[in-house]
């Protein structure tokens, strides 16, 4: 006859603590030498970079207030190009951190862009919106030229292309007018850095707008969302959609930013392409 016994308590913990011991010496012989090393001999296809777009703003004040705003409050930019003689470019954020500049924000239906952006403040005083065409004060020519070196490097860093470089106006053209209709989006477009329409299909395309009339609010939320911006379709000029013909006409009709459809901006439009520049 068997006789049946417990064993005592302290003996399964020693087993316990004997089998962890083990598991634990089997991780640190796996690590003999130092850190974990990796083989980098293979790479996945599905991937992307994590920094797609630029987005240019103007600080609505001067250099010591924008510093100060920019390195002491919830808000900040990866750089800052001043308006001294000549021009200056602090970092604030390293490039591979987020930066809070663009805040609630929308481009090719990515929205929020701070995680995938490189925000970019230029010193300028702003501007305000009128209805006798003032563009406000023009940016230097020295300031300009140092905008476009520091665009075109990160842009070519992180494979950022043309239709991707865009202002706080055109991710949220319902909050921001930023970087104004001063801003020379043409001359970035011609030094490599943006986008610009084709300027001869444009002039076709008008005359015959002109002639038959500009087409309806749903063929503008259509050709919007075509080229980044964030509309819906409602198919009437409700006021998202208004928002964003005025910030396309800052854009690329800067000299008559009215807000309202009219055959010259949909021409402009029609001849924006989708990606890439048509210079």
């Amino acid at each position: 006859m068997m006789h049946s016994f417990a064993l005592p308590a302290s003996y399964f913990y020693k087993r316990l603590a004997i089998f962890f011991l083990a598991l634990l010496l089997t991780g640190c012989a796996s690590q003999v030498g130092g850190p974990v090393r990796y083989d980098d001999s293979m790479k996945s296809r599905g991937q992307s970079g994590r920094i797609d777009v630029i987005v240019l703003h103007y600080t609505a004040s001067t250099k010591p207030s924008a510093l100060m705003t920019l390195t002491n409050r919830d808000v900040s930019a990866h750089y800052v190009v001043t308006d001294d003689k000549p021009p200056v470019v602090y970092r604030l954020v390293s490039e591979d951190k987020s930066a809070w500049h663009a805040g609630e924000s929308s481009w090719y239906g990515r929205t929020f862009l701070n995680q995938r952006s490189i925000g970019i403040e230029i010193v300028h005083p702003g501007w305000t919106r009128n209805s006798n065409g003032d563009k406000g004060i023009p940016y230097s020519d020295a300031q300009i030229a140092a905008v476009i070196e520091l665009t075109r490097d990160v842009a070519k860093r992180n494979n950022i292309t043309p239709e991707n470089i865009v202002g706080h106006s055109d991710v949220a053209p319902m909050r921001k007018i930023d970087p104004g209709p001063s801003f020379p989006w043409k001359k970035l477009a011609q030094a490599g850095v943006g986008r610009w329409f084709d300027e001869a299909a444009a002039a076709k395309y008008e005359a015959n707008f002109v002639r038959t009339g500009y087409p309806d609010a749903g063929w503008f939320q259509k050709q919007l969302k075509r080229v980044g911006y964030q509309v819906p379709e409602s198919n009437y000029f409700d006021a998202q959609t208004l928002a964003a013909i005025g910030a396309f006409q800052m854009h690329y009709r800067s000299d008559r930013v009215t807000s309202r459809p009219d055959p010259q901006t949909a021409a402009r439009l029609m001849a924006l392409p989708t990606s890439g520049s048509a210079l």
